[in-house]
């Protein structure tokens, strides 16, 4: 069964439902919202901008692209999909929103992994006009928003599945726009993440942060799982885009900096936690 667009958009300035028009997106109170020529729409009202271009910069969803697209956090992707078919129940239509998808390639993944199994509408949603621009241009099959999760475009309790990947997450939204009993994946860093290129960036490592022990409230906790593995990077292009994909491209002094661009090879460590909730 194809992929339809994804019909639970909620108007980001009063929260109606929008509805397609043609080239924009309406509500009942008139507020207009084009679709842009790559074919996203930009829900993020300027008032509601922390700055003139916020999330990702264009520079960084290159390098994420170029890296992602080498296959090193393929095992990361698989093990999302398999969480996210293991806990979607048997229904006409599943509806999953990727809150953060940066330049799509776990939406895009998950997306096939689900597809032929029933109706399937997909939204990614970044407030990175570049990460949502490059998705757009390359998964045309999927419905993309620029947004913010702290206020995310989507009418109540429409949503089965959401992933919020390495991201911010926004509970009280998520468990706003998730069914009861639908399902919220969370997958964050773990302690040992890239352990072996940030003893090369930085003077010394920060403690690792205490893991998440409390559920959010709303939901029950699912269960955890870690996907760890070595990973071997060749090449200094590579090095540099998977420093320039982080936070720690711009975090690094300048000799950590010039340190990494002297690399011709490196094997890190690739540690994440997959953690699973269920709304009430």
């Amino acid at each position: 069964m194809p992929l339809a667009a994804f019909d639970q958009l909620a108007c980001p300035l009063d929260g109606v439902p929008l509805a397609q028009d043609g080239q924009s997106w309406r509500c009942a109170s008139g507020h207009n919202f084009d679709i842009a020529r790559q074919g996203y729409v930009h829900l993020l009202p300027v008032q509601k901008k922390r700055s003139r271009e916020p999330g990702d910069s264009k520079e960084m969803v290159a390098a994420r692209r170029r890296f992602l697209e080498t296959g090193g956090y393929e095992p990361v992707s698989d093990a999302v999909n398999r969480v996210v078919t293991a806990g979607l129940a048997v229904q006409p239509v599943w509806r999953i929103l990727d809150a953060g998808s940066g330049e799509g390639y776990y939406t895009a993944r998950l997306a096939e992994a689900l597809s032929g199994q029933t109706e399937l509408q997909v939204l990614g949603l970044d407030i990175s006009k570049w990460a949502v621009q490059s998705a757009a241009k390359r998964y045309k099959d999927l419905s993309w928003v620029v947004a913010s999760n702290a206020n995310l475009p989507v009418l109540p309790e429409a949503v089965d599945a959401l992933l919020s990947l390495f991201g911010f997450p926004v509970y009280g939204e998520f468990a706003r726009v998730l069914k009861p009993g639908g399902l919220l994946l969370q997958v964050d860093t773990g302690p040992d993440h890239l352990r072996e290129l940030r003893e090369i960036i930085y003077p010394e490592l920060k403690p690792a942060r205490a893991e998440q022990s409390t559920c959010p409230e709303g939901f029950r906790s699912l269960g955890a799982e870690s996907v760890r593995y070595p990973l071997t990077v060749e090449g200094q292009d590579r090095i540099s885009d998977l420093l320039a994909m982080t936070p720690h491209g711009y975090r690094a002094t300048e000799d950590g900096r010039r340190r990494a661009a002297e690399l011709t090879g490196l094997t890190v460590t690739v540690d994440v936690t997959i953690r699973t909730f269920e709304k009430h």
